[in-house]
């Protein structure tokens, strides 16, 4: 059997066989992770081809020496998962014909922009940690090797962070009730 790097350098060149391996290799796994953000058998399928249609289409982003194959094919499927997730629910919404106006909706900007205004506020190494771990979909394992601090302060660092954005959250919230933006 052969090794990812060696499948990989075969899917570059375009050998569907080479990709065919992989997928038998790794789509149950992959599959897992999909199902597991997707929480929808349909999406999640539609998750996974599309995770190694990326892998089919741009081979070239795989770097071996920054990590195993799983690894970066984890994330690419974490991705697209949620990509799949936020399509569904701008197709739900654009297609919702109510002709009540629904506040939820119109308030979620705000509530974006209170919380984005929150990170800002953090101090870097917290701000650091949650990007790295809620937007581009690392685990503290990686993370903590990312910003190259013990584990352990990495965990606390996260910890800390969720503790600054609640208290914060909630006073832009009190704020925004007792003068009207």
């Amino acid at each position: 059997m052969q090794d990812d790097i060696t499948l990989m350098n075969r899917v570059s060149i375009q050998d569907e066989s080479a990709l065919s391996l992989l997928y038998d290799k790794y789509s149950a796994a992959l599959y897992g992770i999909t199902l597991r953000i997707c929480k929808d058998e349909m999406l999640a399928q539609e998750a996974l081809q599309e995770t190694f249609l990326k892998i089919w289409k741009n081979p070239q982003s795989y770097d071996a020496s920054k990590g195993k194959f799983f690894t970066w094919a984890n994330r690419i499927a974490r991705n697209t998962s949620l990509n799949c997730i936020r399509s569904k629910k701008m197709f739900i919404q654009n297609t919702d014909l109510s002709v009540y106006e629904d506040k939820e909706v119109e308030e979620e900007p705000q509530d974006f922009l209170k919380l984005n205004g929150c990170l800002k506020n953090l101090d870097p190494h917290h701000q650091k940690a949650i990007e790295l771990v809620y937007f581009n979909g690392l685990t503290h394992k990686e993370a903590h090797e990312e910003m190259g601090v013990p584990l352990g302060t990495f965990k606390s660092y996260i910890k800390q962070a969720v503790k600054k954005l609640r208290e914060n959250y909630a006073v832009s919230i009190l704020l925004s009730l007792f003068f009207i933006t």
